[in-house]
């Protein structure tokens, strides 16, 4: 097992540098998940809308060739249609503009002539590929609102000082966030998702939980997920190490 403190170093490291990335240059899952990130944060989009687009981006992958098709349209479109399925409309224009730019830095926001009109109709085509692909199953059930509700149940256990003396929440959601660059959160029961962000900050500052002692088989996950087992914890937890050296493998 990987040190998971040395995950937390490289998550700090990495928000200090992020560089500014030419999409052009490298074009891969993990860099297209960046890029509708990226543009999902211009667009102002909701937190889960982005996280929608996310999987969306994923689920389509996983049923096609990445050969086969242009990532950056597929990322582009799934950030459009994340905005209907999570009642967050973005307006098309403005998504062909960011997106656009993103990809083409320093460019003007298209006219609306031959450039903008074939980028519109590729979208709604693609759209409608991504439907038909997805069988219009498009509804997701995030892990989300599971770590909210655990780590307001886990506030209570702890005193209210030491809840407050590390960023337990905030890592939590920044595990979460950075494990949808990774198509494996597809494979994983979400409320499992939730144990494990959450049980990887516990690990990164040695926060132990009251009441609980995990060499008595004692574990606080227990209450909320009864059905997940330690070994696929870990698993989880390991799989979400893996995308922070991911950027450059082009997986």
């Amino acid at each position: 097992m990987k040190d998971v403190i040395d995950v937390m170093q490289l998550q700090r490291e990495k928000s200090r540098q992020v560089p500014t990335v030419d999409y052009r240059e490298t074009e891969n899952n993990f860099i297209a998940v960046r890029y509708i990130f990226e543009c999902g944060i211009k667009l102002d989009a909701q937190p889960l809308t982005i996280a929608t687009a996310a999987i969306l981006y994923h689920r389509f992958f996983k049923e096609t060739d990445n050969a086969g098709y242009d990532s950056y349209l597929i990322a582009a479109t799934t950030l459009y249609l994340a905005g209907k399925v999570k009642d967050d409309p973005l307006k098309i224009r403005d998504v062909i503009n960011v997106t656009h730019n993103t990809l083409h830095r320093g460019s003007a926001p298209l006219e609306l002539g031959d450039e903008y009109w074939n980028m519109r109709d590729a979208i709604v085509q693609a759209e409608l590929l991504i439907m038909r692909m997805l069988k219009f199953e498009v509804t997701i059930v995030h892990p989300h609102k599971y770590m909210l509700h655990y780590l307001k149940s886990l506030e209570s256990w702890f005193p209210k000082e030491e809840w407050e003396k590390v960023p337990l929440v905030k890592a939590s959601f920044a595990f979460l966030q950075d494990f949808h660059f990774d198509p494996a959160i597809l494979d994983y029961n979400p409320q499992h998702v939730a144990v494990a962000c959450i049980n990887m900050a516990f690990q990164c500052y040695g926060v132990q939980v009251p009441y609980t002692d995990e060499g008595e088989g004692v574990s606080w996950y227990s209450v909320f997920a009864d059905d997940l087992q330690k070994d696929k914890l870990w698993e989880i937890m390991e799989k979400i190490m893996e995308v922070y050296g991911k950027e450059t493998d082009g997986k």
